[in-house]
């Protein structure tokens, strides 16, 4: 019993498929995990920023 040459090329296409999702999803990640970083960093600014200013106020 021969298999047909496709059978394989689909096999190998669909196990690269996997491999890119799966590296797509890790880069995704990262990505969103550094913009999370930089908008918390802008939020403690802010939050220092307006502690600074009620400081000014009070005295």
């Amino acid at each position: 019993m021969t298999i047909p040459i496709w059978i394989y090329a689909v096999v190998v296409g669909i196990a690269v498929s996997a491999l890119m999702a799966i590296k797509t999803g890790r880069e995704e990640r990262q990505l969103e995990l550094e913009t999370i970083e930089q908008e918390g960093e802008i939020y403690i600014k802010r939050l220092e920023q307006a502690k600074e200013m009620r400081r000014e106020g009070e005295e």
